[in-house]
Protein backbone atom coordinates (compact mmCIF):
# COMPACT_ATOMS: atom_id res chain seq x y z
CA UNK A 1 0.00 0.00 0.00
CA UNK A 2 1.46 3.11 -1.01
CA UNK A 3 0.61 6.69 1.12
CA UNK A 4 0.29 10.10 -0.42
CA UNK A 5 3.18 11.47 -1.18
CA UNK A 6 1.30 15.25 -0.15
CA UNK A 7 -0.04 13.79 2.96
CA UNK A 8 3.09 12.82 4.42
CA UNK A 9 4.98 16.55 3.97
CA UNK A 10 1.82 17.75 5.62
CA UNK A 11 1.84 15.93 8.62
CA UNK A 12 5.71 17.02 8.77
CA UNK A 13 5.04 20.60 8.35
CA UNK A 14 2.27 20.31 11.20
CA UNK A 15 5.17 18.60 13.37
CA UNK A 16 7.46 21.21 12.96
CA UNK A 17 5.10 23.89 13.59
CA UNK A 18 3.85 22.51 16.60
CA UNK A 19 7.38 22.08 18.02
CA UNK A 20 8.09 25.91 16.69
CA UNK A 21 5.25 27.21 19.10
CA UNK A 22 6.18 25.00 21.60
CA UNK A 23 9.87 26.47 21.67
CA UNK A 24 8.98 30.00 21.51
CA UNK A 25 6.64 29.79 24.25
CA UNK A 26 9.21 28.71 26.70
CA UNK A 27 10.79 32.21 26.69
CA UNK A 28 8.28 33.61 28.29
CA UNK A 29 7.70 30.23 30.96
CA UNK A 30 11.66 31.09 32.11
CA UNK A 31 10.71 34.75 33.51
CA UNK A 32 7.42 33.56 35.02
CA UNK A 33 6.94 32.67 38.98
CA UNK A 34 5.95 28.99 38.04
CA UNK A 35 9.79 28.51 37.04
CA UNK A 36 11.31 27.38 40.08
CA UNK A 37 14.27 29.00 39.34
CA UNK A 38 12.71 32.25 39.87
CA UNK A 39 11.07 31.53 43.38
CA UNK A 40 13.96 32.95 45.61
CA UNK A 41 16.19 35.95 44.53
CA UNK A 42 19.96 35.81 45.77
CA UNK A 43 20.82 36.53 49.23
CA UNK A 44 21.62 40.02 50.38
CA UNK A 45 22.95 41.82 53.54
CA UNK A 46 20.22 42.59 55.93
CA UNK A 47 20.99 43.46 59.94
CA UNK A 48 19.94 41.10 62.42
CA UNK A 49 16.90 40.85 64.02
CA UNK A 50 16.66 41.22 67.55
CA UNK A 51 14.34 38.84 69.02
CA UNK A 52 13.52 36.48 71.41
CA UNK A 53 15.56 33.19 72.07
CA UNK A 54 14.42 30.30 73.83
CA UNK A 55 16.92 29.87 77.29
CA UNK A 56 16.78 26.32 76.76
CA UNK A 57 19.81 26.70 74.01
CA UNK A 58 23.06 27.43 75.17
CA UNK A 59 24.37 27.30 71.87
CA UNK A 60 25.95 30.81 70.61
CA UNK A 61 25.29 32.74 67.51
CA UNK A 62 27.98 32.10 64.25
CA UNK A 63 30.13 35.38 64.14
CA UNK A 64 29.09 36.04 60.63
CA UNK A 65 27.15 34.48 57.89
CA UNK A 66 29.09 34.35 54.87
CA UNK A 67 26.42 32.52 52.56
CA UNK A 68 22.88 32.24 52.07
CA UNK A 69 21.26 29.42 49.39
CA UNK A 70 17.50 28.99 49.34
CA UNK A 71 17.40 25.20 46.81
CA UNK A 72 13.98 24.69 45.67
CA UNK A 73 13.21 20.79 45.38
CA UNK A 74 9.39 18.85 44.79
CA UNK A 75 8.75 18.82 48.51
CA UNK A 76 9.79 22.88 49.53
CA UNK A 77 13.02 24.27 49.26
CA UNK A 78 16.68 23.72 51.17
CA UNK A 79 17.77 26.65 53.08
CA UNK A 80 21.87 26.39 53.34
CA UNK A 81 23.87 28.51 55.51
CA UNK A 82 27.73 28.47 55.79
CA UNK A 83 29.14 30.72 58.68
CA UNK A 84 32.47 31.73 59.95
CA UNK A 85 33.11 31.44 63.87
CA UNK A 86 36.25 33.38 65.56
CA UNK A 87 38.11 30.23 65.64
CA UNK A 88 38.36 26.40 65.08
CA UNK A 89 36.29 23.90 67.00
CA UNK A 90 32.79 25.21 66.91
CA UNK A 91 30.39 22.13 66.80
CA UNK A 92 26.75 21.50 66.73
CA UNK A 93 25.88 23.91 64.31
CA UNK A 94 22.28 24.12 63.55
CA UNK A 95 19.48 26.76 62.16
CA UNK A 96 17.35 27.18 65.08
CA UNK A 97 13.42 28.69 63.62
CA UNK A 98 12.79 32.04 65.77
CA UNK A 99 9.25 32.70 66.28
CA UNK A 100 8.37 36.15 65.31
CA UNK A 101 5.04 37.84 64.50
CA UNK A 102 5.39 38.22 60.74
CA UNK A 103 3.98 35.67 59.26
CA UNK A 104 5.56 36.39 55.76
CA UNK A 105 8.89 35.83 57.00
CA UNK A 106 11.26 33.30 57.71
CA UNK A 107 14.07 34.11 59.85
CA UNK A 108 16.75 31.55 61.67
CA UNK A 109 19.37 31.99 63.86
CA UNK A 110 22.69 30.19 63.09
CA UNK A 111 23.97 28.35 66.19
CA UNK A 112 26.82 26.16 67.12
CA UNK A 113 28.52 25.31 70.33
CA UNK A 114 32.31 27.27 71.02
CA UNK A 115 35.21 24.73 71.39
CA UNK A 116 35.73 22.72 74.76
CA UNK A 117 39.33 23.61 74.75
CA UNK A 118 41.27 25.97 73.58
CA UNK A 119 41.93 25.90 69.86
CA UNK A 120 43.82 28.00 67.34
CA UNK A 121 41.85 30.42 64.91
CA UNK A 122 43.02 28.75 61.68
CA UNK A 123 42.16 30.20 58.22
CA UNK A 124 39.07 31.26 57.44
CA UNK A 125 38.63 28.53 55.25
CA UNK A 126 39.45 25.99 57.86
CA UNK A 127 36.85 27.60 60.37
CA UNK A 128 33.59 27.78 57.80
CA UNK A 129 30.56 25.41 59.06
CA UNK A 130 28.11 24.87 56.62
CA UNK A 131 24.64 24.13 58.24
CA UNK A 132 20.93 23.00 56.27
CA UNK A 133 17.49 22.34 56.28
CA UNK A 134 14.63 21.48 54.54
CA UNK A 135 11.10 23.17 54.57
CA UNK A 136 8.50 21.97 53.18
CA UNK A 137 6.17 23.58 50.52
CA UNK A 138 3.19 23.86 53.20
CA UNK A 139 5.54 25.81 55.56
CA UNK A 140 6.47 28.04 52.43
CA UNK A 141 3.39 28.85 51.82
CA UNK A 142 3.04 32.85 52.13
CA UNK A 143 6.69 33.15 53.05
CA UNK A 144 7.99 36.08 51.18
CA UNK A 145 11.51 36.37 52.87
CA UNK A 146 13.99 33.77 54.49
CA UNK A 147 16.50 35.07 56.92
CA UNK A 148 19.82 33.24 58.34
CA UNK A 149 21.39 35.56 61.06
CA UNK A 150 24.82 35.23 62.87
CA UNK A 151 25.93 37.65 65.59
CA UNK A 152 27.32 40.19 63.36
CA UNK A 153 25.28 39.99 60.41
CA UNK A 154 22.13 38.42 58.72
CA UNK A 155 21.75 37.59 54.91
CA UNK A 156 18.13 37.15 53.42
CA UNK A 157 16.61 36.03 50.27
CA UNK A 158 13.39 37.35 48.78
CA UNK A 159 10.90 35.82 46.74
Amino acid sequence: MRQNPIRLPLRTLAMVLTLGLAVTGCSSVSQSKYNPFNWFKPSEPTGPAVLYVPAADKRLLVAQVLTLKVEQTPDGAIIRATGLPPTQGWWNAELVKVDQEDAAKLIYDFRVFPPITPVPSGSPASREITVAISVSNQKLDGIKSITVQGDTNALSSRR
